[in-house]
This record gives C-alpha cells, sequence and structure tokens, in this order.
C-alpha cells in the first residue's frame, strides 16, 4: 500500500539523476543553459535542461539530427575558460535501398555553443572525409515551454499564459504572455536558411566535395523586454572571451607542485567568473546552476569571505548590492523587516505573481550579520574607507535589525521563525525542512537560535566596532564590543554540551538545546566567539569518526537520529562548509586539522569530473580506490563550493593580509603533503603587489619573496 508523503514547499523533483547524464552549463549575466553531452536540451527523459534567462526557460528543446538520427559523440567538454561548449560528432551508417548509403565516421561533425547578452549562440560546422560528394540532411528540432524556474523543479500551477508561434523565412518566433501580462519571446533564426522551416523543425541540405567543409549557424535570441541584439557569431565570440578575462584580470594566482591541484584552482577560477555576474555595484557571484543562478545574499557574503586574499573586488560588488536592496519594510510575505538583508532574488513569473515569495526574499536569519562581517573583514583588508562610509548608514541598520526584530524576545540570542506558510521553514544555511531536530529526531519548533548564527552575530558586533571607531562613533564602538563579550559568556553557557564534546545544532523556542552532533559547531571557530578550551574539544569531535567521513565532515554525524549521508542537510559533505571550519580551525591555531580537511577536500576533487568541487556530495565512509558518491541533484558549477580551495589553502598558510599593518603574514603555516611548493602571484595589499614561494619541508615551511611593487611587508610569523 502506498503512503502518502507530505514534501515540503519549494522541493525540488527529479526523476533521473543529474549524475548519470553528465549535462554541461554555460553562463552569461542573467543567462544560463543546461544541455547534454551532445549540446542538446530535452532529448532524453526529464530534468533541468533548457535555455533560461530571468528565471525562466524559454528553449526546452533542442534535437540535432543527421538524416534522422542522433550523430555518433566523440567528445564534448566545455572549454577551459568556461566561454563555449565543445562537441565532436560523426555521422552514423545511413541506410538506403537496403545498404549502407553513407559509412559511419565520413562527415566530422564539430559543435560549437556559447551565450552572450541573452543570446545563446551556436556554429554547426561539417567536413566530408569521403573520397567522393557526400549528400547529407540535417534537422533541428526545438520547442519552447517558458516554464517557470519552479515549475522545472516541481511546482504544479492551475493557469498559465498563451504561447504562439510565427514563421519568418530564416526564423521562427515564439511569443507567450504570462499571467504577469509580460510579454516573453524566444526567436530562433538559422543561417543558411533553412530549405524547410516548421514551428518545430528547421530542415537543412549539404553537399560536400571531397575534404568540403560547412557551416551551420544559429542564433537563439531570448527576450523579456531586454531587447537582445544579436552579433555575428565570431565576433560575438571574441567579445564573450574578452570579457570573461577582463573579469579575472586582476586576481591574485595560484600554482604549485601538484599539476592536478592547479586542475583544481584553474577550474575554480573558471567557474567562479563565470557565475560572476555585473551589477552597477561590481561583480556579484550567483549561487549556482541550475537551481540557484540568481542573487542570494548568504551564499553572495560567504563567496566573498572565501575569496577575500585573492579578489576584495567581490566584496566590494557584494556589499554594495546587498546595500542598496536592504529592507526598509516590515512585510511578512517576502519575510522582510528594516535592516533585514536579502536571501533571494527572483524575476520569474511565479515570483513576479507572488505565487512564490521569492521576488525579493529576505527569509534568511544569517546574511544579515554576515553582511557586517563581510564589511568589516573587507576593511580590514583594502581599508577602503569610501566603501564603508557608503554602506556605514546599512552597516547600522543592519545591527539594528539584529538587536530588535532578530532578538525578538530580548534575551540576547538571534532567532528566526517564518510569517507565512510559504516561506522556508528553517532560516539558516541548512534550510531543509527537517535538518533542525533534537537528539530524538523530533523537529525543533521555533523560534530557533541557531549556533552558527550567534556566532555571525558575535563577529557582526565585533567588526562593527571596529568600523565605529574608524566612523568616529566611540560610544557604538563601547556599545558593540560589550554587548559582544556578553553574548559569547551567554552562548557558552546555553549552547555547550559537555558530554557531546561540541556545541548544540540549536536553541528551540522553549530555549531547550538541540544536543547533536553537526558542522554547525564548526562556524563558531570560524567567527572566533568560541572559547579556546570549547574549540579545542570541537575540532577533535568534528575530526572524529563518526563526523569525518575521510573526503569531509559531515553537517551531521553518524549515529545521530536523523542521519543520512544521502540527505542534503543531515549527512552530506558541503565544501564550502568544511573550507570555513578549516579557517576556525587556523583561527584557533589547529593547523594540523585544517590540512586534514584541505587534503580530503583536494582527494574528492581530483575525483570529480572537470576536477570541478560539486555543491555537496555523499556523506558515506570513504572505501579504498574509489571516490565520493555523489548527490544526485548538486548543483555544479555552486560559488562557494569554487571557491573552498582558495580558502583552505589561505586557512593551511596561515595568511593574513591587513591594510593597517600594511602586511603579508604568514602565522605558522603548514601544508598537506600532496604540496611541495606554492607560488602565488600578484597577492594585492593597498597599492602593493607581491609574487612569493613558500616550500614546504617535512612539517615546516620557508617563504622566498619572488617580486614586490610597492612598500607591502611580507612576513613569516612562527
Amino acid at each position: 500500500m502506498d503512503v502518502k508523503v507530505d514534501l515540503p514547499k519549494h522541493y525540488i523533483e527529479i526523476e533521473g539523476s543529474l549524475v548519470q547524464r553528465r549535462l554541461r552549463t554555460l553562463k552569461h549575466g542573467d543567462a544560463f543553459a543546461v544541455v547534454d553531452e551532445y549540446g542538446d536540451i530535452g532529448v532524453v527523459g526529464t530534468g533541468p535542461e533548457g535555455l533560461y534567462f530571468n528565471d525562466t526557460r524559454f528553449l526546452s528543446w533542442y534535437d540535432f539530427r543527421f538524416e534522422g538520427m542522433r550523430p555518433l559523440l566523440l567528445g564534448s567538454v566545455v572549454q577551459d575558460d568556461n566561454v563555449a561548449l565543445s562537441v565532436n560528432l560523426t555521422n552514423p551508417d545511413v541506410h538506403g535501398d537496403g545498404i549502407i548509403s553513407l559509412p559511419r565516421d565520413t562527415i566530422a561533425i564539430e559543435r560549437t555553443k556559447f551565450l552572450r547578452q541573452a543570446v545563446c549562440y551556436e556554429r554547426i560546422g561539417f567536413r566530408n572525409h569521403a573520397d567522393s560528394v557526400r549528400h547529407f540532411r540535417i534537422e533541428i528540432g526545438f520547442g519552447a515551454d517558458f516554464h517557470d524556474l519552479f515549475e522545472v523543479r516541481g511546482a504544479s500551477r492551475d493557469r498559465r499564459g498563451t504561447c504562439t508561434a510565427l514563421i519568418g523565412g530564416d526564423n521562427v518566433q515564439y511569443s507567450y504572455v504570462g499571467l504577469d501580462d509580460l510579454p516573453r519571446k524566444l526567436e530562433l533564426r538559422f543561417w543558411p536558411p533553412p530549405s524547410r522551416l516548421e514551428s518545430n523543425r528547421a530542415t537543412f541540405n549539404f553537399g560536400l566535395v571531397p575534404g568540403g567543409r560547412q557551416s551551420l549557424f544559429a542564433a537563439i535570441l531570448c527576450d523579456d523586454g531586454n531587447k537582445p541584439k544579436q552579433d555575428s557569431f565570431f565576433r560575438a565570440f571574441r567579445a564573450r572571451r574578452r570579457a570573461i578575462r577582463g573579469k579575472a584580470s586582476r586576481i591574485a594566482t595560484v600554482t604549485t607542485s601538484n599539476e592536478l591541484f592547479n586542475e583544481v584552482c584553474r577550474q575554480s577560477i573558471a567557474d567562479l567568473y563565470m557565475l560572476m555576474t555585473r551589477t552597477r555595484h561590481g561583480l556579484y557571484p550567483y549561487a549556482g546552476i541550475p537551481w540557484y543562478s540568481t542573487v542570494f545574499g548568504r551564499d553572495g557574503i560567504i563567496t566573498a569571505m572565501l575569496l577575500l586574499w585573492l579578489d576584495p573586488s567581490i566584496a566590494k560588488g557584494v556589499l554594495g548590492y546587498l546595500a542598496e536592496t536592504q529592507a526598509t519594510t516590515d512585510d511578512s510575505y517576502s519575510d522582510a523587516q528594516p535592516g533585514k538583508i536579502l536571501h533571494e532574488c527572483r524575476n520569474g513569473e511565479m515570483a513576479r505573481l507572488g505565487e512564490v515569495p521569492f521576488r525579493r526574499y529576505y527569509g534568511t536569519v544569517d546574511a544579515t550579520p554576515l553582511f557586517v562581517m563581510l564589511a568589516g573583514m573587507y576593511f580590514d583588508r583594502t581599508g577602503d574607507t569610501g566603501t564603508i562610509e557608503a554602506i556605514w548608514p546599512n552597516i547600522k541598520a543592519a545591527l539594528r535589525w539584529i538587536d530588535t526584530f532578530g532578538d525578538a524576545d530580548g534575551d540576547g540570542f538571534v532567532e528566526y521563525a517564518r510569517k507565512t506558510k510559504s516561506g522556508l521553514v528553517n532560516q539558516g544555511w541548512k534550510d531543509s525542512h527537517d535538518s533542525i531536530f533534537h537528539a530524538n529526531g523530533a523537529l525543533a519548533k521555533g523560534p530557533i537560535a541557531l549556533c552558527e548564527v550567534q556566532g555571525y552575530v558575535f563577529a557582526a558586533k565585533m567588526q562593527g566596532a571596529k568600523l565605529a571607531n574608524r566612523m568616529g562613533e566611540p560610544s557604538l564602538e563601547l556599545k558593540l564590543t560589550g554587548e559582544a563579550k556578553i553574548l559569547r559568556e551567554n552562548f557558552a553557557a546555553a549552547f555547550w554540551c559537555e558530554d557531546l564534546g561540541t556545541l548544540a545544532l540549536a536553541l528551540d523556542g522553549a530555549k531547550a538545546p538541540c544536543r547533536v552532533r553537526t558542522s554547525n559547531a564548526g562556524h563558531a571557530l570560524f567567527t572566533g566567539i568560541a572559547s579556546p578550551g570549547h574549540a579545542a574539544r570541537v575540532a577533535e569531535t568534528l575530526l572524529g569518526p563518526a563526523s569525518f567521513s575521510g573526503w569531509g565532515i559531515r553537517t551531521v554525524a553518524s549515529g545521530e537520529a536523523r542521519f543520512n549521508p544521502i540527505s542534503y542537510h543531515n549527512g552530506s559533505v558541503w565544501p564550502h562548509d568544511n573550507a570555513m571550519i578549516a579557517l576556525g580551525f587556523a583561527r584557533y591555531g589547529f593547523r594540523l586539522h585544517a590540512t586534514k580537511i584541505f587534503a580530503a577536500m583536494f582527494e574528492a576533487a581530483a575525483y570529480q569530473e572537470l576536477r570541478r568541487l560539486p555543491e555537496l556530495f555523499c556523506g558515506f565512509i570513504r572505501k579504498p580506490h574509489r571516490g565520493p558518491t555523489a548527490y544526485p541533484v548538486a548543483c555544479t558549477p555552486q560559488a562557494w563550493a569554487s571557491a573552498a580551495p582558495f580558502a583552505l589553502l589561505g586557512a593551511c598558510l596561515g595568511m593574513e593580509l591587513s591594510h593597517e599593518v600594511n602586511a603579508l603574514s604568514f602565522c605558522d603555516p603548514m601544508m598537506p603533503t600532496f604540496l611541495d611548493y606554492v607560488i602565488l602571484n600578484h597577492v594585492t595589499l593597498g597599492q602593493s603587489s607581491v609574487d612569493l614561494r613558500l616550500q614546504r619541508h617535512g612539517s615546516d615551511v620557508t617563504l622566498n619573496l619572488l617580486k614586490r611593487l610597492g612598500d607591502a611587508k611580507v612576513m613569516l610569523v612562527k
């Protein structure tokens, strides 16, 4: 007998694993594409494949056929800089009159696909390797559904807008008028013109002499009022490549003795700067593809933190955008309150209609203290007084939110409780409906005070105090410093679980601790709220066999009531979570602990296609001769996962950059055994730039200054 399961709101339905299908992703601005290895969309099964713009799937089907058949796949790869997808194919055996009229491998086919300014460009090149003229038919099938991203994720709708198709000489245009009255258009243009064009198919006939070549070009334009402009394929391709190089032109670079780790770093940089979207405040890292290719407050802040030594300009872009979108009113539907920092921003039809609350959604308890924390960290790193002065009113508004709406009962802890049933049940980074629970497995009832959030608040008050000193507000500095001290004392008393050797996951609405071993406790080390004694115990617990899978620290330790290594938040392993914990270990001097996490993450990345760390992977115990088990619907790439290797490297090297003392310091650095040396080029501090080499000698590390422009000091501190 089937049992009805009540699934949480915004649950992502899936009928097939994304792991098996080897999907390829491309992104530029607010457009992204998810295609299969062939470069096609929607040919096999269901899933997230499509061409999306502003949270709407414009193109839902795109099927390339050679004489009515799928070509034979030879190879498929996204180019190193993530600009384009390159696919090599060849023809299958073509039969006619009972014989093979065109043997396989006669026609070489190369597809190149990329995105630029809401246009998807494709070139399909053909070359005849036969010694005679060959004729063949090419068909491209296509379709548009204009489904909102939340529909693709599994949400059902009672009504939708209307879609019509109009056929031109060399183009087909689909028009959709949604229930939000916003006209959306998808136009497919082809050159040379098709020999036959229908509302869902274009047919082309080619004849190639021996050694002959010919190309078919397609441009697919997504329009919701943005008025996309098509350029020539090659001009658009060159402009796209220049733009991606420009984004990352001023960052520090990493070269090491381990070529595999160098590949991990190169892939991470390519992924990060593909996910970066330019706003009027600078670059903002969109969270991940396919489900989270938009602004997320928490994700953007943490990604900027993890990249702070590498590229501080990301933090500036994130701070500016989130300051501009900070809530100024009280709105229960969007969980907005004055001073609160944005959680998520969506532009699709369902968000515009209010069918989901995410057009501008503020249902996160941690983004607001993290915003203040990042502002202080950014200032420590850069000394950029102008940016801090510009957002100082927003920083103070965020601090007021922490003390008022964030701490509604006045107990000194920041709690959350959603305002409407349409919002997220849990509003920390582990926002699954079942991720906050007691030792017996019972779900905690709110308002809930999360362990890590109290750490973020502590750090926000400490950073806010430093900024208040800089802004000439000594009374605010004194107030924040005093509040941080009291919070640290109260936190230890309320959250410490002596018998577990760790901090409670949370306090529920009755102030009862959720006595569960989780990775959240590691964030207390990242923020510095934990006492030294408690920090040492937490570190040992997190690296114990129940928490450390061999591939990283699990979100929930094995043996806990809701532990499930296949779950999203209750036993899986997240790279960004591990990176933050490693930074916490380094803060308290546990450098050897940090290297253990670093080594595990590197070894996990080595098993991944493209050496790309995914959003998460399953928390099964490590076994010999096999890699970590993939999570079936993990986003790849994911911004904070891509940033994790650089944070892990910085943690192990004890890297600290301070504008105040104009110094780049390496405090008691250690390297995992997979690295013999690390070369850092173009590490900037103020107007200075340095190139460095760190060399491992057993457990010791030496430092050599290779080049210095400017007067920044470089120090090795033992």
